[in-house]
Order: structure tokens, then C-alpha cells, then sequence
């Protein structure tokens, strides 16, 4: 079935899907994938999650046991992606285009090391970060998209590390791609500043901004806020607001779950087993699409960990959903937020998809930056998600204590989970999975104070030679209105020249 619709350019088609998005506030129903991977947040302000969550049978998880890491990708994708809209053999080749640049074969890894301590590498990509997995992916399908309706898209990015280098190196030379990325000046460690700022591309514009990540949030949700420039420039997001990012992020957890719970030795009619997933946590992407996969059936026992920036574990704690005066600055800078966006996906979920409660509950938290959760939905959280809060000298001790026991570095982040391993009981029986987000090469300097030496890989090494561009977003009086202002000016101004065929950098 097909319905038309007129465009002001081009008479064009929709194709109507099985599987439809709505926001997680209501007010948008019946969206497909293409819909929801250019828009980013939906336009009530909300996110996008699918309207009905695929349940996953003990059969199918037995048949994907067997399969490289690409084909489960594919494997997943292809539930959330009607093929009325990527056809099957177009999606296996987008993915394993993808996915075909990791420094390992198997494109992610699980180090299995003492006392039971499984950690799972997501970090073999370009930029040494576990986004590059749905980054490099989302990018594909966005340039599928673009390339099939001859259309050019802006991407506009705030970063509190990964992110952003993440989404250039993945978009870096599309012709129909334009990505403007701002990360928080001094913030960030060298290598992650270096992945954005060397990258001397034509559609690669980047701003560094003199202020932290949740700083960076409030002028880029009001550019995404005007429709006429969103419509008229094709703006979109690729923070993990994108849905298509949190959909392939499902594939860590399913992964980790058919390597790891010891599915293969359960009876056939016994339940399956359970396996605990430690993730360090920031803007709670990950917990999002481990709370995603829990609804698929997959009995997941999730454990958020979080540095000084604890708003999550006091959510769960304490029903204290609240930030903080300001971010603190830690050894683990990419989870130092506030603002744990995607938690409003975990809500809406946990209060059975609805929506009004979470418009409220969002917009509240929004206005005045905190909203006490109710007694009743905190209990309900706790019951799906356990937390942790690690210091700085613990991430230290928990690196140092790793590298001793099993000559293996951590990086600060997946150090914040794996403090876990060593301080809470490992109950007998069930297995456990820590998330490793980031390559420790990204954070020599948190490494050599844990008393470590690390010698970085040649690749990191060749980037402090490489040339840089980027522009300063300076702190003011109005500083907010003014790095809109000078966003907007180059969104603005890219999308001229490129409307006139013209190189933008010269």
C-alpha cells in the first residue's frame, strides 16, 4: 500500500510499514524508519521509539548463535526496517560497509579475564569509541536515503567526546552530507579533540566551545526547535537522540548475551539463563537499548555505573531525578552529563508507553532541571536497573588493580563499570558483561596517573602531526544566544554554497 503526498519541490511517495515510530510524548504517531532517521528529536520535543517492540523467541536467539557480529547487526536492523524501505540485500551491504574498517576481524571482542571478568571491546573502530559501531551505520543510511532522493542533509552535533568524532569520521568526503560538530573546549582528552579537529574535509565544520556538554545542549535544542530551518536546511541530529543509533546499539546487548548467559547448556524447557550487563553511563544510550532489549525478551540485568555526574543513581536511589548545580569535570569526561536524555525512552517504557505522563514528567524536568519521581515509578525503575557511583581515585585503583591481575588496561570509562567486578558480590550462577566504550589510548594521561605506561597505536600518533581547523564559541553575558547565532550563520552559509556548487573551504 502507498500513500502520495505533495511536496513543493516534487511529487513524491511514502511507502506505509509494518513496523511505525511514535514519540515518546504523543504527539506523533504512524512515522516510518526514513522519518525518524532524519529527524532526530521528534517535533513535540520528544523521542522516537517504535510503536511496538519485536519480541524475540528462544528459537531465533538459538539460530543468531552462530553469527559474525555484521550478520546479527543485519539480523536486528532488519526488525526496526521494513524492506519495502532498505531492501534485504541493500541493508546487508550497508552494514558490512559499515562494519568493514575495524582493526579486528570479528569487529568487536569480549576479553575474558580473571575471577570471571568478561569485557566486551567496543572500540576497534576509527576513533577508538563505541559509537563508531552505530555511527558508521546510521551514516550508511542516511547517505542511501540522500543519495536515492538527491537530496543534501545538514547534521548538527554536540559532543561530550566520542560523538562527535565519531560522526565525522564516518561522513567525512559524502558529497551530500554536511556535519557541524561542537565539543566542550578543554573537556575532552587530546586524541578525542584530535579526531574532530584534524579532519580537514569540505563538509566537516567544527566549534569548539567554552563550556561543557549540557552548555552545548541548549542552543542546539534551539536550533532543532525552528522548523523553518530544519525544513529548509535539512538539519538533523546524530546524537543518540537518533533512533537508528539506539536500534543498532540493541546488537551489543544481544551479542553479549548469546556469547555470555550460557544459553547453549540451559535445558529446552528450562527458562534462560540471565546475564548482568555493567555499562558506564552518561547519556544512557546504551541503558536505553538494554532496556529495549529486556522488553525483547532477553533476561538482561542491567547495571547503570556513573561517575560524579550521579543523576541516574540517585534517580534510582532516591527518586532524585535532578541535575546538579554544575558538571564536574572527572577522569571519565564523555559521562560527565547531567541530562541523561535518553532516559525518557526508559520511562516511557517502564510506565507502559504512556505518553502523557512522560510529556509531563520531561517537560517539568526540562523547565526547572529536576523532577521528584514519584515513590510508586521509582521502584518500578529500581526493579529493572540497578546503579553505582565510582570517584575519580577509584577508576584509578580499579585500572591499576586490572592491569595487575590480568596485564589488561582499561580506559577510565569502562573502568567506572569494572570497579563493579571487584566491589559487588558475583552472585553464583549468573554470568556477567562489562561494557568497554573506549580504547585506553584515548586517555593516556588518566592511565599514566594509575602509574601505567601505554604506548598509544601508530594511528594516534600520527594524528599529533596532521593540521587542524575549527572555530571558538567564546563564554559571554548572552553566550547561548550567540553560539546560536553564529551555528545558525553557518548552517546557513554551507547550505548556500552548496545550493551554488561551490567548495566551501577554500
Amino acid at each position: 500500500m502507498k500513500e502520495f503526498e505533495k511536496s513543493s519541490k516534487r511529487l513524491c511517495y511514502r511507502v506505509v510499514c509494518a513496523m511505525q515510530y511514535c514519540s515518546t510524548r504523543g504527539g506523533v504517531r504512524g512515522w516510518d524508519f526514513r522519518d525518524v532517521l532524519f529527524s532526530g528529536f521528534a517535533p513535540d520535543g520528544g523521542m522516537f521509539m517504535p510503536e511496538s517492540v519485536p519480541v524475540l523467541s528462544r528459537d531465533t536467539l538459538r539460530s543468531w548463535r552462530g553469527l559474525s557480529y555484521t550478520k546479527l547487526v543485519v539480523e536486528v536492523a532488519s526488525l526496526f526496517i521494513p524492506s519495502q524501505l532498505i531492501p534485504r540485500e541493500d541493508l546487508e551491504a550497508l552494514v558490512g560497509a559499515a562494519l568493514s574498517g575495524f582493526s579486528v576481524p570479528e569487529v568487536v571482542r569480549v576479553a575474558q579475564l580473571k575471577d570471571g571478568l568478561s569485557v566486551l571491546e567496543l572500540f576497534h573502530g576509527d576513533t577508538l569509541a563505541f559509537k563508531d559501531l552505530a555511527m558508521s551505520c546510521t551514516v550508511r543510511f542516511l547517505d542511501y536515503f540522500l543519495q536515492k532522493e538527491k537530496r543534501i542533509a545538514t547534521v548538527l552535533v554536540g559532543t561530550s567526546g566520542d560523538t562527535g568524532g565519531s560522526a565525522i569520521q564516518s561522513a567525512k568526503g559524502l558529497s551530500g552530507l554536511d556535519v557541524v560538530v561542537v565539543y566542550p573546549r578543554g573537556r575532552i582528552t587530546p586524541v578525542q579533540e584530535k579526531h574532530m579537529v584534524t579532519c580537514l574535509e569540505d563538509n566537516i565544520h567544527v566549534f569548539a566551545a567554552d563550556g561543557c556538554s549540557d552548555d552545548i545542549e541548549k542552543p542546539l535544542r534551539r536550533l532543532f526547535a525552528d522548523q523553518e530551518l530544519v525544513k529548509s536546511h535539512g538539519l538533523m541530529s546524530l546524537n543518540s537522540v537518533n533512533w537508528s543509533r539506539i536500534m543498532i546499539q540493541l546488537a551489543h546487548f544481544i551479542h553479549a548475551y548469546l556469547q555470555l548467559s550460557g544459553m547453549e547448556q540451559a535445558e529446552a524447557d528450562a527458562a534462560l539463563p540471565e546475564l548482568e550487563v555493567v555499562v558506564p553511563t552518561g547519556g544512557a544510550g546504551n541503558i536505553a537499548a538494554g532496556y529495549i532489549v529486556k522488553q525483547m525478551g532477553l533476561p538482561l540485568k542491567l547495571v547503570a555505573m556513573v561517575n560524579a555526574n550521579d543523576i541516574v543513581h540517585r534517580t534510582v536511589t532516591a527518586g532524585d531525578f535532578s541535575m546538579a548545580a554544575n558538571v564536574t569535570q572527572t577522569l571519565a569526561p564523555a559521562i560527565d552529563i547531567q541530562d541523561p536524555y535518553n532516559m525518557e525512552r526508559v520511562f516511557w517504557l517502564l510506565l507502559g508507553k504512556d505518553s502523557a505522563s512522560v510529556k509531563n514528567m520531561m517537560e517539568e524536568f526540562q523547565n526547572s532541571h529536576r523532577h521528584p519521581l514519584p515513590e510508586y515509578h521509582r521502584k518500578l525503575l529500581s526493579h529493572v536497573l540497578s546503579t553505582g557511583t565510582v570517584t575519580d581515585e577509584q577508576i584509578l585503583d580499579t585500572i591499576r588493580r586490572c592491569w595487575e591481575e590480568n596485564q589488561y588496561v582499561l580506559c577510565p570509562h569502562t573502568a567506572v563499570a569494572v570497579w563493579h567486578h571487584y566491589n559487588c558480590p558475583h552472585s553464583p550462577g549468573l554470568n556477567r558483561c562489562y561494557i568497554a566504550t573506549a580504547s585506553p589510548a584515548k586517555f593516556e594521561a588518566a592511565v599514566q596517573r594509575a602509574g601505567l605506561t601505554y604506548e598509544p597505536p601508530e594511528a594516534v600518533q600520527r594524528l599529533d602531526k596532521l593540521a587542524e581547523r575549527y572555530q571558538n564559541l567564546e563564554r559571554s553575558l548572552n553566550w547561548c544566544k550567540e553560539w546560536e547565532d553564529k551555528l545558525r550563520e553557518k548552517i546557513q552559509s554551507v547550505r548556500s554554497a552548496r545550493r551554488n556548487g561551490v567548495t566551501y573551504y577554500s
